[in-house]
């Protein structure tokens, strides 16, 4: 498989939103036209319930540990495994059969990360624990640990172009959350 073939693949996967998959196909609903408009877990699962929440979590995480599993059975480098993971981000932020707008990328960061990395994983998890108990907001806490990821990375084997890439990603997913974040801050303002 060429590099082309595989980063293609990934962002064409990345455009099979778990939720709206999940809103047509068992509730007969749009999931852009019910709640906060956005096709991720967590508004799939206020407009749904818990298990929607729980499969479309699953579904988009899936979605960036099959891309990293793919690059690394056909014994891509880290770097392009961390580039096919961005693409399969990408496709999920902005998605082209969505006219560009999809979830907002957390959930397959979560599953690419875990499936790239499972080690370095558990200290991103350690570092959303630790902001979520100071700052009491599953997003924020989320996002510094987005933010953290490439810092996490410098301290292993990784090198520059895996670590920067990591580093984009990053920054994606967090603009992707631009309005959580403002919200948030609006909110501590007060």
């Amino acid at each position: 498989m060429s590099e082309i073939i595989l980063f293609l693949f990934a962002y064409l996967l990345g455009n099979l939103l778990t939720g709206q998959i999940i809103a047509k196909s068992f509730y007969r609903k749009n999931l852009y036209k019910e709640g906060s408009g956005n096709a991720g877990a967590r508004n799939a699962g206020r407009i749904f319930g818990k298990s929607a929440f729980v499969f479309t979590f699953l579904g988009d995480a899936a979605k960036g540990g099959i891309v990293v599993l793919i690059s690394r059975y056909f014994d891509f480098s880290p770097s392009v495994q961390v580039a096919a993971l961005s693409l399969v981000i990408i496709g999920h932020i902005f998605p082209i059969f969505f006219r560009f707008h999809g979830g907002k990328g957390m959930s397959t960061f979560i599953g690419g990360f875990l499936v790239f990395q499972p080690v370095l994983f558990m200290v991103f998890i350690l570092i959303f624990l630790c902001f979520y108990l100071l700052m009491r907001s599953l997003t924020m806490a989320g996002m510094v640990a987005v933010l953290s990821y490439p810092i996490i990375m410098t301290f292993s084997i990784y090198q520059l172009p895996a670590i920067v890439l990591c580093a984009c990603i990053s920054v994606i997913v967090i603009f992707a959350h631009r309005q959580n974040i403002k919200e948030y801050l609006q909110k501590k303002g007060k």
